[in-house]
């Protein structure tokens, strides 16, 4: 199944809420991809739910441990840097190949000049080779920077990083989904998606975050948090 870029997908940009447009690719989903795969990712999320990773995440309050990684360009970005300039909103996603992160990325991208105008800056971070994130950013216009944490270093500092389960890896390996490519390494990890708002300090001001790939925060959401605890 190929998942088009909202400019291949209509006429113009799709800015319906990320829950409507979420709902539009399960059914995709549904009516696409057969049962005992589906079984499977549903199987999956409710073994990471069981394990409570979120509740072991970075919490609001605590102070972000500091990073510099490539972006798209493999220009090195740190977050001195962009706090330097204001609060920052971080999203981890899962790669490219997620549809579920492309959805949300290209809806971050539509409230891209609100973040900013509400004095944020705005990264996301995925453990995607620097050359995968070129490939994402170009394909789905994207207007801010995509950063590679390799090996998923930063995102186990959140508490994030976890390992794909086998019977997922299974289904992901003959779907195609080449972790190892496009992660350049073979640990099969990936980040549970999330998203971080810190303030110039460092300290986390918002954190949100699903074991559930195909729950994400509304871009509104995160819009009006800036804006009220500006």
């Amino acid at each position: 199944m190929k998942w088009r870029s909202l400019e291949e997908s209509s006429p113009g940009l799709d800015a319906r809420p990320l829950r409507e447009i979420y709902a539009e690719r399960k059914e995709l989903i549904a009516k696409y991809v057969p049962p005992e795969t589906q079984a499977v990712h549903a199987q999956a999320v409710a073994e990471l739910k069981a394990r409570h990773l979120t509740t072991n995440i970075l919490p609001v309050g605590a102070k972000a441990p500091p990073f510099e990684l490539p972006d798209h360009n493999g220009k090195m970005v740190s977050s001195s840097e962009l706090l330097a300039k204001g609060r920052l909103v971080l999203c981890f996603i899962r790669g490219r190949w997620c549809p579920f992160c492309v959805g949300q990325m290209e809806a971050m991208n539509l409230i891209l000049l609100q973040i900013e105008q509400a004095g944020a800056s705005f990264v996301s971070i995925s453990p995607q080779t620097v050359k995968q994130s070129f490939f994402m950013h170009d394909q789905h216009k994207m207007r801010f920077p995509l950063l590679s944490d390799a090996g998923n270093k930063v995102a186990r500092q959140f508490g994030l990083s976890y390992r794909v389960p086998s019977m997922q890896e299974a289904v992901y390996r003959r779907a195609f989904v080449n972790l190892p490519f496009t992660n350049g390494d073979d640990s099969w990890e990936l980040p549970v998606p999330a998203i971080y708002i810190l303030d110039q300090d460092g300290t986390v001001l918002y954190a949100s975050a699903d074991e559930d790939y195909t729950e994400r925060p509304e871009p509104a959401e995160i819009v009006d948090f800036l804006s009220v605890s500006s």
